[in-house]
């Protein structure tokens, strides 16, 4: 009886909710290693679908396409996303403020297809006037992952900005710190654990992203998604299977490792105000 009391409603709606998450990926795990050419009959366990996967140099390829483009347009949407967060939390009213939110937030709200052809569509244009880019590729998918990642990035920094105390940073300037040392000497550090949330973000949505990239790519450039995508039409590999489970093997330790640094910085930050209270 005691335990039938504890079973609530809140309780049954999370197991459910976990098992609708996270079933599908268990699933996708186990025939991973099913022997069988059919992704839905198992005849066995076999990992050699594991050796066909690093045998595809098309699925290698667009695998290291992704990375390079995922990890340079995440850098550059921080870079820009903190500028965008800084103007929008740090000036006060000024003219053309509410603009600038619009624009920089614009991107959250906009379906992907309206992102992707006005994207195309400003390539297109910029090669009949100036002559670039001759041809899509890496560059122009990058430049609009970029574009949309950065809209992420800066509401996620823009948050932790609105929690800072200031007067940490009057008091650094009081002192004559320069604004600009005040920056990346107090109020980046403390900033920080919302700079690598919003680097693993844009890293994340520039990976998984099919629609933008398929606007903007080139023959000489095919990303991961869209290799998939191309490959799931004409029928699901087992392949597709092993490669979807390294991507999760992948994702989940790199965030516990994020988890871990983030958690083992606020607790040293945390022993660090403790210590100079008590002093």
């Amino acid at each position: 009886m005691r335990f039938v009391r504890r079973i609530n409603f809140s309780t049954v709606m999370l197991v459910l909710g976990l098992l609708f998450l996270y079933l599908p990926m268990v699933v996708l795990v186990v025939y991973s290693f099913n022997e069988s050419k059919l992704v839905t009959v198992w005849s066995g366990f076999s990992t050699k679908w594991y050796g066909e996967l690093f045998r595809d140099q098309q699925i290698l390829s667009a695998v290291w396409t992704s990375l390079k483009i995922a990890f340079f347009a995440a850098s550059m949407a921080v870079c820009l996303g903190t500028v965008a967060a800084f103007v929008m939390t740090r000036y006060g009213h000024f003219r053309g403020k509410t603009a600038l939110s619009s624009m920089v937030t614009a991107p959250l709200v906009m379906p992907e297809v309206i992102t992707g052809l006005s994207l195309l569509l400003l390539f297109v244009q910029m090669a009949q006037i100036t002559g670039w880019p001759a041809d899509r590729g890496m560059a122009t998918i990058w430049i609009a992952h970029t574009t949309f990642c950065s809209a992420y990035v800066a509401v996620v920094v823009a948050a932790r900005l609105r929690e800072v105390d200031r007067s940490i940073e009057e008091a650094a300037m009081d002192l004559g710190s320069p604004p600009l040392k005040t920056f990346f000497f107090i109020t980046l550090p403390i900033i920080s654990p919302a700079l690598a949330a919003g680097w693993l973000l844009a890293f994340t949505l520039s990976l998984d992203d099919l629609v933008i990239a398929s606007f903007v790519s080139g023959p000489g450039a095919n990303t991961l998604p869209m290799v998939v995508f191309s490959s799931v039409r004409l029928g699901v590999s087992p392949k597709i299977n092993a490669l979807a489970t390294l991507i999760i093997l992948v994702v989940s330790l790199a965030t516990l490792l994020a988890w871990f640094f983030m958690r083992r910085s606020e607790t040293k930050r945390k022993l660090a105000v403790k210590q100079g209270d008590t002093a």
